[in-house]
């Protein structure tokens, strides 16, 4: 691994009930929630749309590098850690469900989210994405994805000759389907190889919905490292990258999977 790599990553998932629509109250309460962690990590996850609940007002859209972008970078530099979550942008006349991945040098990240809920008119709101980004991060291959894209394993797949070592799920994924959530994420692990990190939201937003929560951290194996349950609470998870390189290692499948280029 490179100088300033780590063996042991260190990733708090922030479970918080959000504010609807209220971009400097979420922000505000997230950035007090992130001083109490006590204790150094190395990633920071938060939920989708972290800024303003799951909404579809276009209007809430923000460019790049204001407002939410700018505390994402703060947070960042206060922390030294790499800051993720997803918030709707607004770009050449578009919006996008955005998921950023930014360092505490200020550098970010980018990419949309590829599957919109057509359920809920994602898709009259937002433009999908196109490309799936993964980040180098001490050490670490990191692939960040947001909610409804755990349902389609194909985007999220691995690749043998040049494999991610740790999935982020971001979500607003409400109480009623929390039984897919809950597998899903321990599928992904298991046939990817890979440790998972899915944060979900609690509480109710605008719309009525409900949300229980049940962010958590899995081994390459599915096995849980981490459970936040329904609770307003940021936990720490902590992955090896010497086991799972030996699990790869003693376990090949990735070797064994079908190769394909999405298009």
């Amino acid at each position: 691994m490179s100088e300033d790599s780590t063996e042991i990553l260190r990733i708090a998932l922030v479970q918080s009930d959000l504010y609807w629509e209220d971009v400097t109250a979420n922000l505000s309460s997230l950035e007090e929630k992130i001083a109490g962690i006590g204790e150094a990590v190395d990633v920071i996850v938060l939920p989708e749309m972290f800024n303003t609940g799951f909404t579809m007002n276009s209007a809430l859209a923000e460019p790049m590098n204001l407002t939410t972008t700018k505390w994402m970078k703060q947070i960042a530099a206060q922390t030294q850690a790499l800051v993720v979550g997803s918030f709707a942008v607004s770009e050449a006349g578009h919006f996008y469900n955005r998921i950023l991945c930014v360092r505490p040098d200020s550098t970010l990240f980018y990419s949309d989210k590829r599957h919109l809920f057509t359920l809920g008119k994602e898709h009259l709101a937002f433009q999908p994405g196109m490309k799936r980004l993964t980040v180098d991060w001490k050490g670490w291959k990191i692939t960040p994805l947001i909610c409804y894209d755990l349902r389609f394993p194909v985007w999220s797949r691995n690749s043998a000759s040049d494999p991610y070592d740790l999935l982020i799920y971001v979500a607003n994924w409400p109480s009623k389907r929390a039984h897919a959530w809950n597998t899903l994420l321990k599928a992904r692990a298991i046939e990817n190889q890979c440790y998972v990190a899915g944060v979900n939201r609690i509480g109710e937003d605008g719309n009525g919905l409900k949300y229980q929560g049940d962010s958590a951290a899995l081994d390459y194996l599915g096995e849980p490292a981490c459970m936040l349950g329904d609770s307003d609470v940021i936990k720490i998870a902590r992955f090896s990258k010497t086991d799972l390189k030996e699990y790869r290692t003693s376990f090949p499948v990735l070797a064994d999977s079908d190769q394909f280029t999405i298009g």
